[in-house]
């Protein structure tokens, strides 16, 4: 449809454009379809548009998807405003739901982030918060199911500096699992799940030597070696033993690894977070002792 044709018929074209911006339009694009002030008011009054920021109306209905409240904060914000942050993170699917705590959805579910280039400017709109960035370069912007976004590794960068580690290593290999285009620079610390994160903020902070992280030892996967002492330990949480055939392979594992000449050593997650003390002290000592014989 031409400019033309939408000043005839502009809820048409109104709704063509809602469709394909997830159910939102902006002022100015209300305005280049020729519906202004007194158009706007008409179309308010009858329940066609309904302001979800200023210059910003759903069309319809006031019940937008979450991808519609990203789309109309972006829009609310101006070209060249992209989502940004934890809004990205979700848009990427960085964070799966069925992993997610009530907290961490409550988070997610809050003030919607958007990057805005420069360097000055409103850090907050409604619900919105804006962030001004300097180095946000037209190579970290792309768009994702219409939605002007900053990339996958754009995305992570901002994450490192607003995540625990273990959220954002979690992200990491969430957004590696799924496959997305990242830059080979970002490197998590190499665990899987915020328990064995744990673990290594234990090593750290009791100054425990760095462990090796999730090393394939015999066609096993074990959580963390220290290769000289010849010394594994494996981190248990209650998710991994819920079935019989998981527990019995772990000691199968652990048998094999024990042939191989490995020490094996496991700790729980409430060992981990009510008696850190302990492992700590534990694991100094085993690792002053020689390692095991053959």
């Amino acid at each position: 449809m031409d400019a033309q044709d939408a000043k005839g018929n502009p809820d048409r074209e109104i709704a063509r454009i809602a469709a394909r911006q997830h159910g939102v339009v902006s002022l100015r694009q209300l305005g280049d379809m020729g519906v202004h002030r007194q158009g706007r008011a008409t179309r308010t009054r009858q329940g066609w548009l309904h302001r979800v920021h200023r210059g910003v109306y759903a069309v319809g209905h006031r019940g937008l998807s979450e991808r519609g409240r990203w789309m109309a904060a972006v829009l609310a914000c101006g070209p060249p405003a992209v989502l940004s942050h934890i809004s990205a993170g979700a848009l990427w699917d960085m964070f799966p739901a069925r992993k997610a705590s009530g907290a961490w959805r409550r988070r997610r579910a809050g003030a919607i982030h958007v990057t805005v280039p420069g360097k000055d400017g409103r850090t907050h709109r409604d619900t919105i918060q804006v962030h001004h960035s300097v180095t946000l370069g037209p190579d970290q912007v792309t768009h994702k199911d219409g939605i002007p976004v900053t990339t996958p590794s754009r995305t992570l960068t901002d994450l490192r500096r607003i995540l625990p580690q273990p959220r954002f290593a979690a992200a990491m290999r969430e957004a590696e699992f799924l496959g997305l285009p990242l830059d080979i620079r970002l490197k998590p610390d190499g665990t899987r799940s915020e328990m064995e994160a744990a673990f290594l903020r234990l090593c750290r902070r009791h100054r425990v030597p760095s462990p090796a992280v999730n090393i394939r030892i015999a066609g096993f996967d074990v959580d963390f070696v220290w290769l000289e002492r010849r010394l594994a330990v494996e981190v248990d949480g209650w998710d991994s033993h819920r079935t019989r055939s998981s527990f019995e392979a772990d000691r199968a594992r652990d048998m094999k690894l024990k042939l191989l000449g490995y020490e094996v050593v496991r700790f729980t997650w409430r060992q981990l977070t009510s008696d850190p003390e302990m492992v700590a002290v534990a694991l100094r000592e085993l690792l002053r002792r020689p390692p095991p014989a053959g």
